[in-house]
């Protein structure tokens, strides 16, 4: 059965609200309207309005209620309503929710999921369309994963609800509508775990996110080229599974690695120190990054200059092979 990823996300927040009733949801239009996405449509009308909850437009007091409601033993799923509006919330989640469980020697846990539609391909205005992972792959204390198809979204989304450490959770906006065919519930691969997507010789790519389709587009089209890639989906940033990267570089000898946040201390930084480090010797050519420029994220009408493409990500793996 083909299922959308939004779909996904909606069935595993419904399945987390039937298990357990200490899960609660809230955030900015997530209960009448179901969220702007639909993500959590139905959930209040299911389970009412004490479990999942519209609240006023101050994300660091949606974050920081957050932190209240687990201390007294709830497992709150927050919902930054875009990407670009989580900065407010900022401060609540890096000195409070990151740190809880440390500063109080492991008795308080911090079971929330921070869920953040993320990153562009929608065509949105200012503040809607960036990709701000690599800010809270640098905090200690947070659990930081994305899936890339809809079987991920619902087993990475269910898990993370679970977990007693906070995740925050990226949600590939433009993927929403991305389908798969899969039976819910499902279980796939733990955090923590990347995964081979498609099997290649020729060069690895490694992404997350909303680039593993594009990725995996990207191989199709290399096809043309003679060129057989290897795609890999990263999945967990935090913690992050550098072995299956390296694996795959000592069969293949060269990476590309792809996001869409700005390539300059991007998390395609940590990925090709990791492999220069266990994989040194195995490295044909240096690693290549693709990824957004340097720039605040453009307007509409100039952002798929902006977003990798595969015209892109196919020069990048040519200037692999030169060496």
């Amino acid at each position: 059965m083909a299922i959308t990823m939004a779909q996904a996300l909606n069935q595993s927040l419904h399945d987390a609200f039937e298990k357990d009733d200490r899960v609660v949801l809230f955030g900015e239009d997530v209960g009448t309207l179901g969220g702007v996405f639909r993500i959590t449509d139905k959930l209040q009308e299911r389970f009412g309005d004490q479990r999942c909850f519209d609240t006023p437009l101050a994300e660091a007091g949606i974050a920081g209620t957050a932190v209240g409601m687990a201390m007294y033993g709830f497992r709150p799923i927050i919902e930054m309503q875009f990407d670009g509006f989580t900065y407010p919330a900022f401060e609540q989640i890096v000195s409070h929710i990151a740190k809880m469980r440390n500063r109080s020697r492991g008795t308080v846990t911090m079971p929330i999921t921070i869920r953040i539609p993320f990153g562009g391909g929608i065509g949105a205005v200012e503040h809607h369309s960036e990709s701000p992972e690599a800010y809270f792959a640098h905090t200690a204390g947070l659990k930081v994963v994305t899936p890339g198809t809809p079987a991920d979204a619902y087993s990475l989304l269910t898990e993370s609800i679970f977990s007693d450490d906070p995740v925050v959770f990226f949600e590939p906006k433009r993927r929403y509508w991305m389908k798969e065919d899969a039976i819910l519930p499902i279980t796939t691969e733990p955090i923590g775990q990347s995964v081979v997507r498609r099997p290649g010789t020729t060069a690895t790519l490694a992404a997350y996110g909303p680039m593993v389709k594009t990725c995996l587009e990207t191989a199709e089209a290399a096809e043309a080229e003679g060129w057989d890639l290897e795609v890999i989906d990263i999945r967990s940033l935090v913690p992050f599974d550098h072995g299956t990267i390296v694996e795959s570089v000592e069969r293949t000898g060269r990476l590309v690695v792809v996001h869409e946040a700005q390539t300059t201390a991007g998390f395609g930084a940590e990925v090709a120190a990791r492999v220069q480090q266990h994989a040194f010797y195995s490295l044909e050519a240096p690693v290549q990054r693709v990824g957004g420029f340097d720039i605040p994220y453009p307007a509409a009408m100039l952002e798929e200059f902006f977003l990798p493409d595969v015209d892109r990500i196919l020069d990048a793996v040519a200037t692999t092979l030169e060496y």
